[in-house]
């Protein structure tokens, strides 16, 4: 009876330790399983954060009868316009902004139909000029290229990294401006050379041009700038229709911006007069945008006596009208600091979009008296 009784007890611890044997095989099976998963999981996250290189030689086949549909979502668009990229790919690299003459030794100017955005500010002795910025899009020269002001840098900090070229400027501008750990700056004047030329066809100082390929080639950085406005194909309700926007920064700069139907673009203006690129073709620009600003005077002369610059102020808020479609749009801009974009609201605070396409961003100073006029 004792023999029985102890071998059925090892029986039972046998049977026992077998069933401990095969649960802890689940849990190791079960453990391996779960870091095999995670791993996975691991490795497919770092994949969709890390860049992936486009070749051009092997493209996956598809049938000629079925083509691929791309939802419009993934299609590649130009950061600055919302233009659908040249050649199905945003090109890697920072957006390039060159400061540009606009008094009136220096019209026509040169590449400013190609540029994605135009500013134009306010200099001393009522003159403006042009902070021409391209990304996208590369002209085969653009000029003349004039020196740097203060509102140069505050202006374009919201592209994230740019190149900002400028003529040289006044000692307190460029010791700031190349104190921007942001900014990649280049003065043209240090260039005896490629990419910058002097052309014999126009006197100095308004005969300074540069080649924006070569430009870009001297900077490593590849990556472009954020998205800079809100675009939308659909008209925002709240505009109404203009003719005419007249803004008279001064006597030679007296502009106006006037809608063609025809060709579904505001087309601009000096004096009444068409206003020219160097090809001759008509200035013109998809969408206007108008940033009423405060502009105090700067601390330093800028190209001589009484020519203190004009130091217009782009972060903080105030009003602001678009044009777009043939409509104006009369709200306000806001910008909370140097880095972020500038938006643009109504008066209920319903974001204004942009069309697709090319801006024209005028930085009106508050004692310019801007109006407007219905269509004829």
């Amino acid at each position: 009876m004792a023999q029985h009784a102890r071998a059925k007890r090892g029986k039972v611890q046998r049977s026992r330790r077998s069933r401990r044997g095969k649960i802890i095989g689940i849990l190791v099976v079960v453990v391996i399983l779960a870091v095999a998963v995670t791993i996975g999981s691991l490795q497919s996250s770092h994949q969709v954060v890390t860049p992936t290189k486009t070749s051009h030689t092997s493209a996956p086949k598809t049938s000629k009868s079925v083509p691929p549909t791309v939802p419009a979502s993934t299609q590649a668009r130009c950061p600055l316009t919302d233009l659908p990229a040249p050649n199905g790919q945003v090109p890697q690299r920072p957006a390039l902004a060159i400061k540009v003459g606009n008094d009136p030794g220096a019209r026509p100017q040169s590449g400013l139909s190609a540029a994605d955005v135009v500013y134009e500010v306010q200099a001393e002795g009522g003159i403006t000029r042009f902070i021409a910025v391209f990304q996208c899009q590369t002209p085969a020269t653009v000029g003349p290229i004039r020196s740097l002001r203060w509102v140069d840098w505050h202006v374009v900090h919201q592209l994230g990294h740019p190149i900002l070229v400028s003529a040289g400027g006044i000692n307190p501008d460029i010791y700031a401006v190349k104190a921007q750990s942001w900014l990649h700056y280049i003065d043209a004047l240090a260039f005896t050379g490629a990419p910058f030329e002097r052309i014999s066809s126009r006197v100095p100082p308004e005969n300074l041009y540069g080649s924006p390929s070569e430009i870009w080639s001297l900077v490593s950085s590849k990556t472009p700038p954020p998205r800079l406005f809100d675009f939308s194909s659909t008209l925002p309700k709240g505009g109404t229709s203009v003719g005419t926007v007249y803004l008279p920064f001064s006597s030679p700069e007296d502009v106006s911006w006037e809608w063609s139907a025809s060709a579904n673009r505001f087309l601009r203006f000096y004096s009444g007069q068409p206003a020219n690129g160097n090809g001759g073709e008509q200035l013109s620009a998809t969408n206007v945008v108008i940033q009423f600003v405060n502009a105090p005077p700067g601390k330093y002369n800028e190209s001589g006596p009484h020519s203190l610059g004009v130091h217009s102020q782009t972060v903080g808020t105030g009003p602001a009208w678009i044009l777009r479609n043939g409509e104006i749009f009369k709200g306000s801009w806001q910008r909370s600091s140097l880095s972020q974009t500038t938006s643009y609201h109504l008066s209920d605070g319903e974001q204004i979009s942009l069309a697709p396409g090319q801006t024209w961003v005028e930085v009106v100073p508050n004692w310019v008296h801007a109006t407007e006029t219905a269509p004829s």
